[in-house]
């Protein structure tokens, strides 16, 4: 009798063995492989801002479906993250200190102090973006801030102070990053031509040389169906969504669904960043409208990628943050007491009536500011400002109105803020897709997960783009760098073979002869407050030191 039931259960079990879905005969289906990843961050935005969306929409999060874990921020430097280090983190797979946009460390002394061999200081490390493109894959960066931010920086770029904008714009340009969609053109072109560049070039021009669309408004970016595009659609960041012209600049939705359209026709996958950048800015200003207007915003580009991966059943999307920020609260000292009765009115009741952002607000002020009742009363609906609110609004610098009305619409929302600054709390993970990690995990080891799905090593990668120049030397070649002018010039020379390398670039001619790099040279200098070198190194590509070695075979 025994027996007979040993028998019966182990027929039920192979029964439910063979019911599984998958099940092949052969054993159990495999999880699809990874060919796109689409990786999503709202730049400084916690738990209270999500919830505070949520309430305000109404409705669930896009974000809500696909919760799966939490992520520590803190930097090698604080434990409170910048988003400089907190992007190299998470794009790299290395911490880093405040500014550094994926170069490695000066200082490590967070969780515990740790010497840096004199090798690895401020040495670039390849990005997951920088291995995807290594691999065949089309590659894309989104931002709502202009494109050169520490963020979105952190994938395409290598330097020592993000707020470089020059020098991030021209190494980004020279990436060949396939699609580029935010704001930030002002980077890309001279004084003379009405921008920021300070060396005379105009990148503009070398985009289209290169084969690149370059679009600045909604229609524009809608026409291009396929091949290179940049789309930068405000000189330096756009406007809050709230805020947004839809003629004038696309929402971060629309600009993930022209990426995921362009870069899905690489059959070998792609990989894209996507950033809602200005959840942060808002956030350090307390602008509650600022906050629910980029967070929808962002959760509808969310949308876009689950759909797509939906569809395609090879993407993992990750969405998650860099960093808290603003210390937000959904309840303030008001409600110290009788905080179990707030009912949704009395908070989203009173954002509602909001129309703009604090920034959108300020070009509704005439210029001497005497129409401060009238433009609060029919943009934010508050009728009730006392004197000395009507008297900080009419101080307030230009570009800072945000900073003084969001805080007066958070005191009669019951909102409260602890900071303008960020804060160190762990953060959500969201994913879904194959091999979509869960649990807490470090933001270094988010990297690493996305590489490991595709099935690369970021190590070996960064060997390959980032070579120490004295790789030359070890051929018998002299190397000797101009840096006297805006883009120093990497020259070496051994017999009748000379190769010189533009700095920023993926330029390299070698004997008169013009070859495009794998990656830029990143000849870094860092600088003491008083302007003088402290520190200078030089890193290219392993592909240069080899076609020197060709070359001089060729020419022995």
């Amino acid at each position: 009798m025994h027996g007979k039931r040993r028998l019966i259960w182990i027929l039920v079990c192979v029964f439910l063995i063979l019911s599984l879905p998958g099940f092949t005969g052969s054993g159990l289906a495999q999880e699809p492989e990874v060919r796109n990843v689409i990786v999503l961050v709202a730049d400084g935005c916690g738990s209270a801002h999500t919830t505070l969306a949520r309430w305000y929409k109404g409705a669930p999060l896009a974000l809500d479906e696909i919760v799966a874990g939490g992520v520590i921020t803190h930097s090698a430097d604080s434990m409170i993250t910048d988003s400089a280090p907190a992007a190299t983190a998470f794009a790299t797979g290395h911490k880093s200190d405040t500014k550094f946009i994926s170069v490695l460390p000066a200082v490590i002394d967070v969780p515990v102090k740790r010497e840096i061999p004199m090798e690895d200081l401020y040495r670039p490390v390849a990005s997951v973006l920088e291995a995807a493109k290594l691999q065949g894959k089309s590659t894309g960066i989104i931002a709502t801030s202009n494109v050169q931010h520490a963020t979105p920086a952190c994938y395409a770029a290598h330097w020592h102070d993000r707020n470089d904008y020059n020098e991030i714009a021209e190494q980004m340009v020279y990436e060949d990053v396939d699609v580029v969609l935010g704001g930030g053109k002002q980077y890309l072109l001279p004084a003379a031509k009405g921008g920021k560049r300070t060396d005379g070039e105009d990148l503009v021009a070398v985009l289209k040389s290169r084969g690149y669309a370059f679009v600045e408004n909604t229609a524009a970016m809608q026409k291009i169906k396929a091949g290179k595009l940049w789309g930068l659609f405000a000189p330096n960041a756009m406007a809050h969504d709230f805020d947004r012209d839809p003629a004038k600049e696309p929402s971060l939705a629309q600009m993930t669904a022209k990426a995921i359209e362009i870069l899905s026709k690489n059959p070998k996958g792609f990989f894209l960043f996507v950033e809602g950048s200005q959840i942060d800015w808002s956030s350090h200003a307390n602008d509650p409208i600022g906050v629910i207007s980029d967070v929808l915003a962002f959760d509808e580009a969310v949308k876009v990628a689950v759909d797509f991966a939906k569809r395609d059943g090879h993407t993992l999307v990750l969405a998650f943050t860099d960093h808290g920020n603003g210390g937000m609260s959904i309840g303030n000292k008001a409600t110290d007491h009788g905080y179990d009765t707030l009912k949704p009115a009395r908070v989203v009741g009173v954002l509602k009536k909001a129309k703009l952002t604090g920034v959108g607000l300020e070009a509704k002020l005439n210029a001497d500011r005497s129409n401060i009742a009238e433009v609060m009363a029919a943009y934010y609906g508050i009728n009730d400002l006392t004197p000395e609110e009507i008297e900080t609004i009419k101080a307030a610098r230009p570009g800072e109105l945000e900073y003084v009305v969001g805080p007066m619409l958070s005191r009669r929302a019951c909102i409260g803020w602890t900071t303008t600054g960020h804060t160190g709390e762990d953060v959500f993970l969201y994913a879904y897709g194959p091999k979509k990690p869960t649990g807490l995990l470090d933001n270094t080891e988010i990297a690493r997960h996305i590489a490991r799905a595709m099935k690369v090593d970021l190590d070996e990668v960064t060997g390959r783009l980032f070579t120490p120049v004295t790789a030359f030397e070890e051929l018998g070649a002299s190397v000797s760098v101009d840096a006297g002018t805006p883009n120093p010039v990497v020259t070496v020379k051994k017999g009748n073979v000379t190769m010189t390398l533009k700095a920023s670039t993926d330029i390299a001619t070698i004997n008169g002869r013009t070859v495009l790099l794998e990656g830029p040279t990143i000849h870094l200098v860092v600088k003491n407050k008083q302007g003088q070198p402290v520190f200078e190194k030089t890193w290219v590509p392993r592909q240069a030191v080899e076609l020197f070695r060709e070359a001089l075979k060729k020419a022995a």
